[in-house]
């Protein structure tokens, strides 16, 4: 056996080794996919003499496209940056930057995010006459995204759509969305795919090109794949059939985004002479875990079987929580983890809380910001979707490609240049009857009639964008991004806010500007196409810095692919997980079996402790809902799961009063407590101290009132003294209601903010 497969297990040397013809790897949660993709490109170069660029590798993400290209150059050495190891997305950008021309685009077109499509759709309704209230843009663009996904084009839709109304409505709304992208030279991300198949399919020598470069094909994650991905890699593979896809049925979790698990279910039946191997052992958990996870998907029937099993240690079981309310169960977790990273020299960032919804997410805050705990939440407002970053990168987009009005009407007035309605309608009425861009006629403005005195100030516009793009033909991004800072006066009218949110925003452009640096050093052309395109593709998972020590919170969904030490699943419940949505669904089993997938690959995330919670009593859009324990957790034989410090003992009942009491209670305040942005902090009683309704709580079903004060010592300006934080000056003083909210501007530790009864503030005299 080559040197190439040392370390390997049989079955993983078996698919690193797999020469000629499809190969389908169904490799479970942890059983060293990666590394089995590295070493088969590897072998197939030193041991087949494969051209390094007659390989083509795909992923479903940036990060484990970063990961396979540097442990791909660590196996392989030279030569390594030939081979094409990219997501869909970035593949077929790239090839679509060097033949879109073929089917009628430019090739310095732009990639609209789906801020951008809302708000093109926005504007289609109101070009269409339709009401806003009754046709929503997210509703059409859902739509329209599952079309493109199984690659219905307008005219497709249209002939399907027939007599039915709100069919035929969102028919209109595509053909106008389609015309509008191909009016600013702007695809979204669906249009990638949709046309990077369109141009294989229509354009013979360019198929074949391809076909020739990319001789041996692999993808991973390939039961997160849908029709139109399917498709693109059949057509890429049909002339030499050396395809190697890698996946696991029983992780396809994205059937809402088009997934479609038929792809690996059905494999040997589109590619009958498919070798299939399994890989079974997993090196990530303990064996507990996976026992756990094997009797979950055990109940799921449309999947191929297989079963992980780990020489790692049994370790302790499953633990199985079940609280009185949220509230006790936010609390516990936070307060746990606290105990943890202080008594047991944890760190924060091995902690993953993971949940259903990202509604689930308010609790935990709340509390884990009560225990002055720093947490980074996954699915929050999205870096590059920030204002301040998409002026400036509009500003960007306008100066590679002027026909993408959408940018160019975002900029025009950012910062303000008075340029009014009345100017922009004209420019607006002027491009469409001539046909042009919206900035192709602002270039014409001299003959617009009736545009008055914003002559000049669209003149000044058009004239900027002019020196701008002179310069970016010989500038880096960094370099064209800090120009257009200096040119518009950006940050200096920021500056003259001397707002902490303007200077939080300031912050943020300078962390652009070193986006902009990375990309000009670590890229062998850099250029701003190509700057753009690498910010449009980032997903927000990509962002995730697991060396920064804070606990990780986001959906089940958004963690695929992560690993963590510790994990809990919270929210165990009938009709939280699985969701209403599932039990109710008229495909009932099929969504059923997707929510039970889900599960499976909570439950695999955990290396070492895995803890499943629950609560009785939960607030949901303002009613208390009461549920019984998920079934998942019912399918995990009792023998395996620790209940020995749950609080509440299946069949035992709570009173009127105790839920009248928990519903209401949260350190005796019913309001938000804060957000990720900022760290709202108290003092708190010792775990497992006495609760001040006199009960030994044990840190599991606590409940704090604040005895909010008649008044305080000191006022907005006073310096104060925190036993933790020290000393500072108190900026802001507000009436929460049920207690005093204090800002204080700390000298050593910062900004905080938090309740005076908690804070115990000492005036300095």
């Amino acid at each position: 056996m080559s040197d190439i497969t040392e370390g390997l297990n049989a079955p993983q040397a078996e698919a690193a080794t797999h020469y000629e013809g499809p190969l389908l790897i169904l490799a479970g949660a942890g059983s060293g996919k990666t590394r089995v993709l590295t070493h088969r490109i590897a072998w197939l170069i030193s041991e087949k003499g494969v051209a390094p660029w007659n390989i083509l590798a795909i992923t479903f993400t940036n990060k484990a496209a970063a990961e396979m290209k540097e442990r791909v150059q660590q196996t392989v050495g030279e030569g390594a940056d030939s081979i094409w190891v990219s997501t869909f997305h970035s593949t077929c950008a790239r090839i679509l930057r060097r033949h879109i021309g073929e089917i009628g685009y430019d090739t310095g077109f732009s990639i609209y995010d789906a801020d951008d499509q809302r708000t093109l759709m926005k504007e289609v309704i109101k070009k269409l006459n339709l009401d806003p209230k009754v046709y929503k843009e997210r509703a059409f663009l859902s739509v329209i995204s599952s079309a493109k996904d199984e690659l219905i084009d307008p005219k497709q839709f249209a002939v399907r759509a027939q007599g039915d109304l709100m069919q035929e409505r969102i028919a209109q709304a595509y053909q106008a969305y389609q015309d509008a992208l191909r009016q600013s030279n702007a695809l979204d991300f669906d249009d990638l795919i949709f046309r990077t198949v369109e141009l294989l399919r229509s354009c013979p020598e360019v198929l074949d090109y391809y076909q020739e470069r990319f001789r041996f094909i692999l993808v991973d994650e390939y039961q997160d794949t849908n029709t139109a991905q399917f498709e693109l890699v059949r057509l890429l593979s049909a002339k030499y059939r050396n395809l190697c896809v890698v996946g696991d049925d029983d992780q396809s979790i994205y059937r809402f985004r088009g997934a479609n698990i038929q792809n690996i279910l059905s494999f040997e039946k589109v590619f009958p002479t498919a070798r299939v191997i399994r890989l079974e052992q997993n090196y990530r958990s303990t064996q507990h875990i996976l026992d756990a996870a094997n009797a979950v998907i055990a109940n799921n029937r449309g999947r191929k079987a297989k079963k992980l099993w780990t020489e790692n240690e049994q370790g302790p079981q499953v633990r199985c929580l079940r609280f009185n309310s949220a509230y006790d169960e936010a609390e516990y977790i936070a307060r746990e983890i606290a105990v943890g990273v202080r008594r047991s020299g944890r760190r924060y960032q091995n902690y993953a809380l993971l949940y259903r919804t990202n509604a689930q997410s308010r609790l935990l805050e709340e509390k884990l910001l009560m225990e002055n705990i720093p947490y980074t939440l996954i699915g929050g407002v999205n870096f590059y979707a920030r204002k301040e970053i998409k002026d400036l990168l509009c500003y960007l987009k306008v100066i590679d490609n002027g026909q993408d009005d959408l940018a160019v009407r975002r900029v025009i007035n950012v910062p303000r240049r008075g340029i009014g309605a009345a100017t922009l309608s004209r420019i607006q009425a002027y491009a469409d009857d001539g046909g042009l861009s919206f900035f192709g006629a602002m270039e014409r403005a001299g003959q617009i009639s009736g545009i008055g005195r914003g002559l000049s100030k669209t003149e000044g516009f058009v004239s900027l964008i002019h020196v701008l793009r002179a310069m970016a033909e010989d500038a880096k991004a960094e370099e064209i991004l800090r120009e257009v800072i200096e040119r518009t006066g950006y940050v200096e009218e920021l500056q003259a806010e001397g707002t902490d949110e303007a200077r939080d925003r300031i912050d943020n452009i300078d962390e652009l500007i070193s986006k902009a640096a990375a990309y000009d050093q670590s890229s062998e052309n850099p250029s701003l196409s190509g700057f753009l395109q690498e910010v449009a593709l980032v997903a927000e998972i990509d962002s995730l810095d697991e060396t920064d020590d804070r606990v990780t919170l986001m959906t089940l969904h958004g963690a695929k692919g992560l690993e963590f030490d510790y994990v809990y699943i919270t929210g165990m419940e009938e009709n939280m997980f699985p969701s209403y949505m599932s039990v109710t669904a008229e495909d009932g089993p099929e969504s059923m079996e997707e929510e039970r997938r889900l599960c499976y690959v909570g439950i695999t995330r955990a290396r070492k402790e895995l803890t499943l919670t629950s609560a009785r009593m939960r607030m949901i859009r303002g009613q208390s809902m009461y549920n019984r324990e998920s079934r998942f957790i019912e399918e995990i034989p009792e023998e395996w799961l620790d209940r020995t410090d749950s609080p509440i003992r299946e069949g035992t009942r709570m009173t009127s009063h105790q839920a009248s009491s928990e519903a209401g209670s949260s350190y005796g305040h019913s309001g938000s407590y804060g957000h990720s942005g900022s760290r709202l902090t108290g003092t708190r009683p010792a775990y497992g101290s006495q609760s001040s309704h006199g009960s030994v709580s044990g840190g599991l079903t606590t409940s704090y009132k604040i005895q909010k004060a008649t008044s305080l010592d000191y006022t907005v300006g006073d310096r104060v003294r925190h036993m933790r934080f020290g000393e500072g000056t108190v900026l802001e003083i507000a009436d929460g209601g049920r207690d005093y909210e204090v800002k204080v501007e700390f000298d050593k530790a910062g900004v905080k903010k938090m309740f005076a009864a908690f804070a115990k503030l000492k005036k300095v005299d």
